[in-house]
């Protein structure tokens, strides 16, 4: 009966490696999000500004409003809005700010009859993009029972058919109640915006070496793309005094330019369908995302169509491209089954599912006031998810590939090695010769070798020896001329040297190192009696043909080899004293 073998522990101990990682980020990140909010319900307080409104839009007045119940018809570029109310009575009316959420407006705000804050106007009036998000106005010392003005003039159609939320926060409080609120997304986006850079960094220079690593560029590309988006859609970079309106064009920035590096990482997964339309129809779409990208982003430089107003056909485009990725990754999984595929195809599905909620989320949210998710940052949490597929999907077909080309090399190296010897074979040195002959102006010698007494030595001590004879003779051949050329084993006894060099100076140097090389073999290795005949030929102006020249040096071979048995050359010391043939 067949011993029963021991499991390997190495999986497991992989696994729980693993196990170890994963626990160790999840409770060191649940420690950071302890630090972020231990103190959030005490610089949280806050007061909604939110019954008691007086709205007035494009000379339509509405008395008593409450903004969470307010809805009104989307407006366009130029309207009108007025909103009015008291400020509330507090006993500390000391270093307070307003937290004023806009979309695509420009703000002027009044404390009774006095303007303290102005944004948009100038760059309204030059028909530039005005940028959607919060601003953070400071209000005056004792503004209680004051009354609140904030004229809204519209930059963009379409902008929106409700208000969101105002609120008084304290100064100090503010940028801090922003990050707490949003410390998933800024999580999730400096990760990604910092892995792709690095790996960006790193992939650049891998790509000098290899274009395999281009996928990985694709990823880190995306990865900085989506990184950015994230910080920029729940108004992180607030904490950096950055102007709302560089803010929001970042973030339509990196997410029109999204798409194009996961389209490129696609290329290889829509040529192995070898379907000519899915080829098409990839052309099409990567043609119409890149050239899209490039109007959109042309005309707003331009200041005649700004992103804001693109955005709903972006997003169509993307998700036309996420569905025709779909696609293609069932087609490739009906093929051949991979695991690669399987991943990929789940991590489509993941971006998908997280595209589509993110958009809805966007829309209910902009047009209806509904919150699809109370806790932010799902979107990023699923495309960090999908990232990370599409790394070990790399990784992956990566591997995959290096064992195949491993394979590949080991059988190619195979067939030009002579198996004994561990040097090229015959096959070997006549595809290199015939490289020679297309070569214009050859330089090169050929030396031919035969090993002397091969035949005695297996009849007398058996193989074992002779195979050390012939191995002993190949050690010899490799060190003496390898350095200068190519070296190969034609068969049996018979050896080739060929030397990218004719100088006669050079060769007799050489040669002269090749006695040594016999002599040391043969004092290493008592009673191993190594003897080897040789004969060498360079090419010449009158002869480069090397089919020729390898038939003179074989000749002058043969003629050695006579002239040794005549003179009884058997030890390297007599071998030694026998003369060389001579140079063609």
């Amino acid at each position: 009966m067949k011993e029963k073998k021991e499991p390997t522990r190495k999986p497991i101990r992989n696994i729980l490696f693993i196990a170890y990682a994963m626990l160790s980020i999840c409770l060191t990140t649940a420690m950071i999000d302890r630090m972020f909010s231990n103190d959030y319900s005490a610089i949280s307080q806050c007061f909604t500004l939110n019954d008691g409104w007086d709205i007035t839009i494009n000379g339509r007045a509405y008395q008593d409003v409450s903004l969470d119940a307010f809805h009104f018809d989307l407006v366009n570029t130029g309207d009108s809005i007025t909103m009015m109310r008291a400020l509330p009575e507090r006993l500390n009316c000391v270093g307070n700010a307003l937290l004023l959420p806009i979309r695509q407006t420009a703000v002027k705000v009044y404390v009774d009859a006095d303007q303290i804050y102005q944004y948009g106007l100038d760059r309204l009036n030059q028909h530039k993009t005005i940028g959607s998000g919060y601003l953070t106005i400071e209000l005056p010392d004792n503004y209680a029972e004051k009354t609140l003005k904030i004229s809204l003039t519209v930059g963009e159609d379409r902008a929106f058919t409700r208000f969101d939320p105002i609120q008084i926060y304290e100064w100090k409080n503010i940028y801090r109640v922003i990050l707490t609120e949003n410390r998933v997304p800024l999580f999730l986006g400096c990760f990604l915006t910092i892995f792709g850079l690095v790996t960006c960094i790193i992939t650049v220079f891998a790509l000098l070496f290899s274009g395999r690593f281009l996928r990985i560029l694709c990823i880190s590309l995306f990865s900085i793309c989506i990184g950015l988006w994230t910080l920029c859609y729940y108004n992180v970079l607030l904490i950096f005094s950055m102007p709302l309106y560089m803010i929001s064009l970042l973030e339509y920035l990196s997410l029109f330019l999204a798409p194009i590096p996961l389209v490129i990482y696609m290329r290889e997964d829509v040529a192995a369908l070898n379907r000519p339309l899915m080829c098409y129809l990839y052309r099409l779409l990567l043609t119409v995302q890149i050239a899209a990208t490039t109007v959109t982003i042309g005309l707003h430089t331009m200041d005649l169509v700004h992103c804001a107003a693109t955005l709903k056909y972006m997003q169509g485009l993307i998700v036309c491209n996420l569905l025709y990725f779909i696609i293609v990754e069932i087609m490739n999984l009906r093929i051949s089954h991979q695991l690669v595929h399987k991943l990929f195809l789940l991590g489509m599905l993941m971006l998908s599912v997280c595209v589509f909620c993110d958009l809805l989320s966007y829309y209910l949210d902009r047009y209806h006031g509904m919150t699809l998710f109370p806790l932010k940052g799902i979107a990023p949490l699923g495309m960090v998810l999908f990232i990370f597929i599409l790394l070990v999907s790399f990784y992956s077909n990566l591997t995959e590939k290096m064992m195949q080309e491993a394979e590949r090399n080991s059988l190619i190296k195979s067939a030009y090695t002579d198996e004994l010897t561990k040097i090229h074979n015959r096959r070997y040195c006549m595809e290199y010769m015939n490289r020679i002959m297309e070569m214009e102006n050859p330089d090169y010698t050929v030396i031919c070798f035969d090993l002397n007494n091969l035949k005695i030595t297996n009849d007398t001590y058996g193989h074992a020896k002779g195979d050390l004879l012939i191995k002993s003779a190949a050690e010899v051949i490799d060190k003496a001329f390898s350095p200068y050329g190519i070296v190969a084993r034609m068969g049996g006894d018979e050896f080739i040297a060929i030397t990218k060099t004719g100088d006669s100076e050079k060769i007799s140097a050489i040669m002269e190192g090749f006695q040594d090389c016999i002599n040391e073999k043969n004092q290493a290795i008592p009673d191993l009696n190594l003897s080897i005949a040789y004969g060498y030929a360079s090419c010449s102006p009158k002869e480069y043909n090397i089919e020729k020249i390898y038939q003179i040096a074989d000749n002058r071979m043969y003629e050695h080899k006579q002239a040794m048995k005549r003179a009884g050359v058997d030890t390297p010391a007599q071998k030694n004293a026998s003369p060389s043939p001579k140079m063609a």
